[in-house]
């Protein structure tokens, strides 16, 4: 144990090797004295024994579970790539004294961005509008049977009210729209610059012209989104999902959409990814779907990039870090047992 050794998911890399994502610029690791890195195959489930000789994991896509915590206790950090982190059991990770990180910051201009880039795409009717173009002659009388929805003084409402719908509300300040959320867990303090109404969860759906979903996926928000609630919105609504697919009973809106009670949707996330080809939902005009990257950019990831580093660097120093998910480890002595380890180890080093 003579290094600090980080084990980063084997999904950085495609199947032959090559790094999927350039912009996640690994220096800091290589200019670190005193660590040591490397990628780890591990599948879609993190096996303990495979991360046994390491203190940090830096996490893609994998499930990090019971069966993923190495019997040696040394792995004191798991660095979530992203701001999800439903696919890291929390309360294991507690239990043995591992931090559990994310990069919030990172995500938080990028996926409002998208949530716009949806928004402006629906209610102006952007893909038809390209179809028509793209049928020339054979279709363009048809252009005013497309009219758009205009913006100003139309409902933009929130499913959460955290950074990412904080940042969603700046960015529309410009739009003259009407803003409301809902999120019985927001930080009061977050947010307290903006002028958005906070209303119950019927009257969101009820009086929303565009409802983004922004909260996370745990047990209270899987299939939230609802028959009763997606009922509730007004025919000329659109329903923007850039969270986690499962959040929306996909049937339900699916539905909806094809019996025209609701006017579109945008969806960057699926309830199964990738989905079924078969899948009804793709073969609506009135969605516009993204493959759980419309946020991605050489910019967002360089950022993500450089926030996960900054938690396995400062786990190294035998500090906590940033963006800490689960709070409650500092109640476990063991989480600050490894701490001290590494301040000593690695005083001279950080």
């Amino acid at each position: 144990m003579d290094e600090f050794r980080v084990a980063l998911s084997a999904d950085f890399r495609d199947d032959a090797g090559r790094v999927r994502y350039p912009d996640f610029d690994l220096a800091p690791l290589d200019e670190e004295r005193g660590l040591s890195w490397d990628y780890v195959g591990i599948g879609e489930e993190v096996q303990g024994p495979v991360i046994e000789e390491f203190d940090a994991l830096v996490l893609l896509a994998p499930r990090f579970t019971e069966a993923s915590v190495p019997a040696g206790g040394r792995l004191s950090l798991v660095a979530r790539f992203g701001v999800g982190y439903d696919t890291v059991n929390q309360q294991v990770c507690t239990q043995n004294g591992i931090i559990l990180t994310n990069t919030p910051d990172a995500v938080r201009r990028p996926v409002a961005v998208s949530i716009l880039t949806l928004m402006l795409a629906l209610t102006g009717k952007l893909f038809v509008k390209d179809r028509i173009t793209r049928q020339a002659e054979a279709a363009w009388a048809t252009r005013s049977d497309h009219m758009g929805f205009g913006l100003v003084g139309k409902t933009l409402g929130s499913l959460g009210f955290g950074n990412i719908a904080g940042e969603m509300f700046r960015l529309s300040s410009r739009f003259d729209m009407r803003f409301i959320a809902h999120d019985p867990y927001a930080d009061t303090e977050l947010n307290a610059d903006l002028n958005v109404e906070r209303v119950d969860l019927e009257r969101l759906f009820r009086e929303s012209d565009i409802l983004c979903v922004n909260c996370d996926l745990n047990e209270t928000t899987r299939n939230l989104v609802d028959v009763r609630l997606l009922s509730s919105m007004k025919p000329t609504s659109f329903l923007i999902n850039t969270a986690r697919g499962p959040i929306v009973n996909q049937q339900a809106l699916t539905e909806a959409l094809q019996q025209g009670r609701l006017a579109g949707a945008g969806l960057d996330v699926l309830q199964k990814e990738p989905p079924d080809p078969d899948d009804p939902l793709l073969s609506l005009d009135n969605v516009i779907l993204a493959p759980h990257a419309l946020a991605w950019t050489d910019q967002l990831f360089a950022a993500i990039g450089r926030s996960v580093l900054s938690s396995v660097l400062e786990i190294k120093g035998g500090r906590v870090p940033q963006n800490v998910v689960n709070w409650d480890v500092h109640d476990n002595p063991l989480f600050w047992k490894k701490l001290k380890q590494y301040r000593q180890r690695f005083a001279s080093t950080s």
